[in-house]
């Protein structure tokens, strides 16, 4: 069975990226840093509202300039070629496709937002957001403080 055909559509979206066989790719630092370095490289072609690196998916919270497919293209295909080539295992990185949701309003936003900056917390990696690294929250937090 072939995969779903998309139709892009102008906005912002909640994106969902799975590793394949949900492996904890992102639980060792090295590669967690490598998808956030892969992040900041393509904000060219998105505006980044929010993330988060937990350790077997991905979450961001962006509006793309060019379609939703070739945005994540370029994360998931830029992070699977990074991470090969700095001696990762050559198997498949990412779980086919991925999750997305159109953000309706103002409400869907700032909810949607919140499970993603809350999402260390609630599976129980961190006490505090401010304490988890790989999330936009973290970073934020950073940036006030320092």
């Amino acid at each position: 069975m072939s995969a779903p055909t998309r139709t892009s559509q102008e906005g912002t979206f909640f994106v969902t990226a799975v590793c394949a066989e949900r492996k904890r790719v992102f639980q060792r630092d090295t590669a967690a840093q490598l998808m956030f370095d892969v992040l900041q490289h393509y904000r060219s072609i998105y505006k980044l509202h929010a993330f988060v690196i937990m350790p077997e998916h991905l979450h961001v919270f962006l509006t793309p300039t060019v379609t939703l497919e070739r945005a994540m293209q370029c994360i998931k295909g830029g992070f699977s070629k990074r991470y090969h080539h700095a001696g990762g295992k050559h198997s498949p990185v990412w779980q086919r496709g991925f999750a997305d949701h159109r953000v309706r309003d103002r409400i869907d936003y700032l909810a949607r937002k919140t499970y993603l900056e809350q999402n260390p917390v609630s599976r129980r990696l961190v006490e505090d957001l401010g304490d988890y690294p790989w999330s936009s929250a973290h970073r934020k937090q950073a940036d006030l403080s320092g």
